[in-house]
């Protein structure tokens, strides 16, 4: 990151730097609706601190990866002492009692906490439109959402409020804002980054991640995030070098299989999603890769046991009773599920999806990477979900988002790469899956796009207001 190289040189100040993006948040979030909660006077106090550290130092080099650099936290993490609402009305006035091990390692790192992005109620959604912040929505179109649940950090970065966020992705949470939001964003391996000491890893859904503008500035967030904490029930395969290092590395000659067939039964694939997969799929080939087809793999048979898990998810967030009402009726409705769910319900679907991922993995183990269109829609306005009665609002959420999911069941890297505009402007993302622990290959191979069909110039107007 070469923001992070000018704190350490002393031609940027973090305090400066600091100051620069409060102001941004102060003058545009009203309009984005990226934080939840912003910390100006903690991150001005480690921005001071940061800056004391630079002018003492005997080794500048030696100062951490992130020094002096500022970086949201997703609500649905807790840092302590500021605000955990975990985008619920029921927890308005909750304040973080631990710091989440991800968070601990951004300090490490040295980065400076702006504040809390906006999520939906408990990460649940793919839309952020909660109770405790206005909709978070996508710098290219204020009138349709930044996707979710870590729309609030996508969007702080789509509009150059921050220069990278955390987020996290239980089933497609940090490439739907990605995409919707025109950035790079990647969900690692299963259990590459902690999801301690709080947050149970039961299902192994759920993932920490980056969302950034380019892929060398999430290669840097992910290497800083990285790593297993004793207790995590899950650990990744190791990686050789840094994830950093992966993106100057030429990914050479990949095979890569490509899909662009729902899981969810009857979604019908926009024609600008396709156009965006079939651009992909050229400049692969025009890069020197092979693009084949994907054989049928994870189909439709799973989605009812994914989707009874996404409903027991939702009640392992403990609600006193007097505060049920709080909640939002999507909510409502998932957790009622939940709570209608037996053990036994549990471990069956459990079983199946493992019985189907010892039938695909031999497949997919096949290909260095597999291609998908990361969404089935152009970014959608505003209440298109949230205005809609609980089961309507779910069938609506799956004909948007049918592929991301797959992954989130496998455990496999996936990223966004945002290569795609529509003839209105809209970013419109595509996914690339890897083996399990591939992100380097994902990195190298995006990094790759990336040089061939730059984005970084694309800013939406907001960015210079």
């Amino acid at each position: 990151m070469r923001m992070a190289a000018a704190v350490r040189s002393g031609e940027l100040s973090p305090v400066e730097l600091t100051d620069h993006y409060l102001d941004r948040i102060e003058r545009l979030d009203a309009r984005v609706g990226a934080f939840a909660t912003v910390t100006a006077d903690l991150a001005r106090d480690q921005a001071r601190r940061a800056e004391k550290a630079v002018a003492d130092a005997p080794d500048r080099a030696a100062l951490p990866p992130l020094h002096g650099v500022p970086v949201p936290v997703k609500d649905l993490n807790m840092v302590a002492g500021v605000r955990a609402a975990f985008g619920s009305a029921a927890f308005a006035d909750l304040t973080g009692f631990a710091d989440d091990h991800v968070v601990t390692l951004l300090r490490r790192a040295g980065s400076v906490l702006l504040g809390k992005t906006a999520t939906p109620e408990f990460g649940l959604p793919c839309y952020t439109e909660g109770d405790v912040s206005p909709p978070a929505r996508t710098p290219w179109d204020l009138t349709r959402s930044a996707g979710g649940s870590s729309g609030g950090a996508a969007a702080a970065v789509a509009a150059g409020l921050a220069p990278a966020a955390q987020g996290s992705d239980g089933g497609g949470s940090i490439r739907i804002p990605a995409s919707v939001c025109g950035l790079f964003g990647i969900k690692p391996t299963r259990g590459r980054i902690s999801q301690g000491p709080l947050k149970a890893d039961l299902f192994g859904l759920a993932t920490n991640g980056p969302i950034a503008r380019t892929v060398r500035d999430a290669a840097l967030l992910l290497d800083v995030m990285a790593g297993p904490v004793p207790g995590d029930l899950y650990t990744a395969p190791p990686v050789e070098g840094t994830f950093l290092s992966h993106a100057d590395r030429p990914p050479g000659r990949l095979r890569v299989a490509r899909s662009r067939t729902p899981a969810v039964p009857g979604v019908e694939v926009h024609p600008d999603c396709v156009a965006a997969y079939e651009e992909a799929s050229a400049l692969l080939e025009e890069l020197g890769h092979e693009v084949v087809e994907l054989p049928p793999v994870l189909g439709a048979d799973v989605v009812p046991h994914f989707e009874l898990l996404w409903g027991v998810m939702a009640t392992m967030t403990p609600v006193p009773p007097e505060r049920e009402h709080l909640l939002q009726p999507l909510t409502r409705w998932l957790r009622e599920r939940g709570r209608a769910t037996t053990a036994t319900q549990v471990l069956q679907a459990h079983a199946a999806l493992q019985a189907a991922l010892r039938t695909a993995f031999p497949v997919m183990e096949g290909f260095d990477a597999i291609l998908h269109p990361t969404l089935a829609l152009p970014p959608v306005p505003i209440g298109h979900f949230h205005d809609q009665e609980p089961e309507e609002n779910f069938r609506r959420q799956t004909q948007f988002t049918p592929f991301a999911a797959a992954y989130n069941i496998s455990g496999q890297p996936a990223v966004n790469v945002p290569l795609h505009q529509n003839a209105d402007g809209l970013p419109i993302g595509i996914m690339l899956a890897g083996r399990l622990g591939g992100e380097g290959t994902l990195i190298s191979l995006s990094a790759q796009l990336e040089q061939a069909r730059p984005w970084i110039g694309r800013k939406p107007p907001i960015w210079h207001d």
